[in-house]
């Protein structure tokens, strides 16, 4: 004779396997975690390229500034140069007057050579369209790192969800997942 606790365990081993075979919330949600781990990676590569792409922008930026310094300090050695032989006593003589004239030609071509690009102002405006990339980068590094952060916090409900089965959570994994998505998405077209 089978006891009466015998019957209830086989009974409740039964339901467990009768309703696990019915209900696809688990299976629904491996998947939902699935794409969410998909999107977390990418989101990953993502930061990773534009922090490299940040760090490049500012390395490159910082170089640029230095060779417009050191153009800027050899064009006023050139004009303080001819300051100096303009201000000579004998400075209407031929020769100081070539030489005036070769240094004023030297500081101009220094600070605006667009013939070689290496100019002071074509050097600062490279400079600034490195930044501004710079910016965009570090920004978009940041906005990754968020997308990041909220697909794992997603990872984290829809997982909790398939344990205790409370399908609100797992919805709200769901949403949650889709506008860090989204918002990936946005930053990687450059919306954002």
């Amino acid at each position: 004779m089978v006891s009466p606790a015998e019957t209830a365990h086989e009974q409740i081993h039964e339901a467990h396997h009768a309703a696990g075979e019915e209900d696809h919330w688990p299976r629904q949600m491996a998947v939902v975690v699935s794409i969410l781990a998909a999107c977390l990676a990418i989101a990953g590569i993502g930061a990773k390229s534009s922090q490299t792409a940040y760090l490049t922008n500012h390395i490159g930026a910082s170089d640029t500034w230095n060779f417009y310094q050191a153009k800027n300090l050899r064009a006023n050695l050139w004009s303080s140069q001819v300051a100096l032989l303009d201000s000579l006593p004998n400075s209407s003589d031929e020769k100081i007057r070539e030489r005036i004239a070769n240094g004023e030609k030297q500081a101009a071509r220094l600070r605006d050579d667009p013939a070689s690009g290496e100019g002071m102002k074509q050097l600062m405006e490279k400079a600034k369209h490195q930044e501004h990339q710079r910016d965009h980068d570090f920004h978009a590094y940041h906005a990754y790192e968020y997308t990041a952060g909220a697909l794992e916090i997603a990872i984290v409900l829809a997982s909790v969800s398939v344990i205790t089965r409370i399908r609100h959570v797992g919805v709200g994994a769901a949403v949650i997942g889709s506008l860090a998505s989204a918002y990936g998405a946005a930053v990687f077209l450059h919306l954002i």
